[in-house]
């Protein structure tokens, strides 16, 4: 005896094997990889450009595409690799200009592509980056004190760069409040400002001192000085 099945059972069966097929009989479409995606500097001086190339691997079978870029700073800048074939790598240069990281730093930059499965690929560039020129304290003075009070305050300006460096000259837009002077501690490498107060009467004043260096990339700083002469509070021990 011959069992026909009917057609509508046939197409039943037709569509479940459809269903449970493997997506790699259909082809995986785009499939990123990316090896490494943070990437770290080490100590470097905050005056020097930061370059890396980050690899991407397309291991699918259909084009890569990077559809965006999208960094969280704008000190960084791309070039790219858009259009990775099937098999194939692409690169991903990321640069951040000098004079854009302090400290511990990390910058993100975001890849937006066509992988279903994974749409976003952040790639990280961190480090720690020694200023230029370091600053202690701050390149904030405040004197702050009685009339006929002896107020002063120093600031040590210190190079982190091979080679000779100096201040040159010093000069401030209230040379009626302060004075100004520039001692070398280790010449060539390290000086100290110190910042005197020379109003007698009561008063507040704000002020800035402008440093001529022989840097060619620093050739000129700038500190803050705030001043409040004033009388004690009544209530004040």
């Amino acid at each position: 005896m011959v069992i026909r099945q009917s057609p509508y059972r046939v197409w039943i069966g037709l569509v479940l094997v459809l269903c449970l097929a493997p997506a790699t009989a259909f082809g995986s479409g785009p499939k990123v990889e990316v090896p490494k995606t943070v990437h770290d500097f080490g100590e470097i001086f905050e005056d020097k450009e930061l370059v890396h190339t980050f690899e991407i691997f397309n291991t699918g079978d259909a084009i890569l595409e990077i559809r965006k870029i999208d960094s969280d700073c704008a000190c960084t800048t791309e070039e790219a690799d858009r259009n990775i074939p099937p098999g194939g790598v692409g690169r991903v240069t990321l640069t951040i200009e000098p004079f854009s990281v302090m400290r511990d730093f990390t910058k993100n930059t975001t890849l937006f592509l066509n992988d279903r499965s994974r749409p976003t690929v952040v790639l990280s560039m961190k480090g720690y980056a020694k200023p230029f020129i370091e600053i202690q304290p701050s390149h904030v003075v405040r004197l702050r004190g009685k009339p006929g009070q002896e107020l002063s305050g120093k600031v040590r300006f210190i190079s982190n760069l091979p080679g000779h460096w100096e201040i040159t000259q010093s000069r401030t837009d209230i040379p009626d409040k302060i004075d100004v002077a520039v001692t070398a501690e280790a010449p060539g490498r390290i000086y100290v400002v110190e910042v005197r107060n020379k109003q007698k009467e009561m008063g507040k004043y704000a002020g800035k001192i402008e440093l001529l260096t022989t840097s060619e990339k620093r050739p000129r700083l700038i500190m803050r000085v705030f001043g409040d002469i004033s009388l004690p509070a009544a209530d004040s021990p």
